[in-house]
């Protein structure tokens, strides 16, 4: 007896699922947050800021979608652990992670305090650390499964400027760790990828290249950027979220512990 691949439909489907955003507010978060809610799957929203999480959640919600908004600092053990029994609580277990929460201050090394460095590490490979470990034994003793992104950057691969040598760090070290994480948990069927952003038109990238000081040209720092870019635009957040949304869903069913790089053919130059 033949039986018939699942339809595009089912593999897409996230309904009875439940997700858990970091940084979801705004921005690439959003963005998948909205994919993802979009697909089915009850999404929860988790930003250090609560407001902001909560205006998200409250548009998304009038479209009919499943979401709740939960304060998370995802440095802090306590607040991991929080952030995720209360996600238990909710819809009893977790389907989804994705690590998005980041930071990334534009600090030169030979300017750099050791507060500024681990400031970055704190939020972007600590706080993985801290979530990825507290799903994981939340998944682990389901036993059905789940999937892990980690939202790394083109920096994890090639730095792209100066003054951002915490940030490639961190992104380099998020790298590693999916990788080994991916190997740990394969046992388990938790697979564990990774997806790396070039530039995209969020506001902190906006906030990055806009400047009140004198003979700032915002134009031409845009014209350098796409000329280094062989798609010749800037990405937007759902660009990312389609990845996330694939590597999330039952199309990758053969995937784990890779990154798929989303940057437009940056690093081809």
């Amino acid at each position: 007896m033949t039986i018939s691949p699942p339809s595009l439909h089912e593999l897409l489907d996230l309904r009875g699922r439940t997700a858990i955003v970091t940084g979801g507010a705004m921005g690439i978060g959003r963005g998948v947050v909205e994919r993802l809610a979009e697909a089915g799957a009850s999404v929860v929203v988790a930003d250090a800021d609560l407001e902001a999480a909560e205006a998200t959640c409250a548009e998304l919600t009038e479209h009919g979608r499943s979401v709740m908004a939960m304060y998370a600092d995802v440095g802090d053990p306590d607040d991991v652990h929080r952030l995720v029994a209360d996600t238990v609580g909710w819809r009893g277990g977790v389907d989804v992670l994705v690590n998005n929460a980041g930071i990334f201050p534009n600090v030169p090394v030979l300017e750099m305090g050791p507060d500024d460095f681990d400031r970055v590490l704190r939020v972007n490979l600590r706080g993985v650390f801290l979530c990825c470990r507290e799903v994981a034994l939340r998944m682990r003793d389901r036993g059905a499964g789940g999937r892990i992104v980690n939202i790394t950057s083109v920096d994890a691969l090639h730095p792209s400027g100066i003054g951002l040598a915490h940030y490639d760090a961190s992104k380099h070290g998020v790298w590693g760790f999916t990788k080994n994480l991916a190997l740990e948990l394969a046992p388990h069927h938790i697979w564990v990828n990774a997806v790396a952003p070039g530039a995209i038109a969020t506001p902190g990238v906006a906030a990055t290249m806009h400047s009140d000081e004198p003979g700032h040209d915002d134009g031409g720092m845009l014209e350098q950027f796409l000329a280094q870019v062989p798609m010749a635009r800037i990405g937007a957040p759902d660009d990312i979220a389609r990845v996330v949304l694939f590597l999330a869903s039952d199309l990758a069913s053969y995937v784990t512990g890779t990154q798929v790089v989303v940057d437009g053919g940056r690093l081809l130059r």
